[in-house]
């Protein structure tokens, strides 16, 4: 059976272990990470400042022999520094293009609830359909696109929060929580002894071939579902737009995502076929930014997660 997904094993290996040189903890993190990465999909990360977000995301896009570019979100941000912009060459008298950071394999935005408005929309018609229209040409992006998105859950001077349709398009939000007391005392430790992310560029660390990762997103595919998970996966998606607490539910892209990261699950699990403990196991941070809540639960206290729990644990 193991075969049958041999590379996707490689590859979880192999990044987990160059991850863990650098990253203190955080394994779940790192985990659905690798489950964007193995998806193709773009992924979400909110926490407060100074848990390691940016390096997350850089240390994802080091350990890939791709193209990276990183963008500082900020207010006066507009979209031609996303994606580009047609210049007149005077000697030859044509429009040349100035590609813009959009125009790579991996993109780290930055605090991305600091775009305005215009600018967040700049990068829908990228993450959705991996192209980029400028005056009317479409230019398209590499296969392996991805956007690592950070942003701070508790400040909100100056940001500006996502759209329902932004957020749609990411196909996991990640809470990136606290390091455990004894994760911490390591990362002092480690410090101490001469680690300095600031020196990140200068690491040593085994970069995983990009065909392998190629390798690893068709085994994913290849995961076999029995016809009754498709049923089940239905199930939790519906019920989340009749949930009493919600005002808007997933939709049908969420039902989509949901499975293929149920398979990516499956296989990081050493399994070429699909589980419902794989699409419990992913529910969160699948559906956490997809469901909007009603007024009065919120005044409550009930949070997404809750919510999930108690859709998931209705469906049979």
């Amino acid at each position: 059976m193991q075969e049958t997904i041999q590379s996707t094993i490689d590859f979880v290996a192999h990044f987990r272990a160059e991850a863990q040189k650098v990253i203190v903890g955080q394994k779940e993190v790192i985990d659905q990470c690798l489950l964007a990465l193995l998806c193709g999909g773009h992924a979400l990360l909110e926490g407060v400042p100074g848990i390691a977000k940016t390096l997350i995301s850089k240390t994802c896009a080091r350990l890939l022999t791709l193209s990276f570019h990183r963008v500082q979100c900020t207010s006066d941000l507009m979209p031609a520094d996303i994606l580009g912009v047609n210049i007149l060459n005077l000697s030859t008298n044509t429009f040349v293009l100035r590609r813009g950071p959009v125009f790579t394999d991996i993109l780290l935005a930055d605090e991305i609830n600091r775009m305005p408005p215009r600018t967040q929309a700049a990068l829908l018609e990228a993450m959705e359909e991996r192209q980029a229209t400028l005056d009317g040409v479409r230019h398209p992006l590499s296969s392996f696109f991805t956007v690592f998105a950070t942003q701070n859950p508790i400040e909100f001077e100056g940001t500006y929060p996502l759209p329902e349709a932004q957020l749609d398009r990411f196909l996991l939000k990640i809470k990136v929580p606290y390091p455990a007391a004894e994760e911490e005392a390591r990362l002092l430790a480690n410090t101490h002894q001469g680690f300095d992310a600031h020196e990140f560029d200068q690491m040593e660390l085994a970069a995983v071939d990009s065909s392998l990762l190629g390798r690893a997103r068709a085994e994913v595919r290849a995961v076999k579902v029995e016809p009754a998970l498709f049923g089940y996966i239905t199930q939790i998606v519906r019920r989340s737009r009749d949930w009493p607490s919600v005002s808007l539910g997933a939709s049908p892209r969420a039902a989509i995502a949901l499975l293929q990261v149920g398979k990516a699950s499956a296989a990081m699990n050493d399994r070429d076929y699909l589980l419902p403990d794989d699409v419990k196991q992913v529910a969160h941070p699948l559906l956490r930014h997809r469901l909007v809540l009603k007024a009065e639960a919120d005044l409550e206290g009930v949070t997404a997660d809750q919510v999930i729990d108690d859709i998931v644990g209705s469906v049979e």
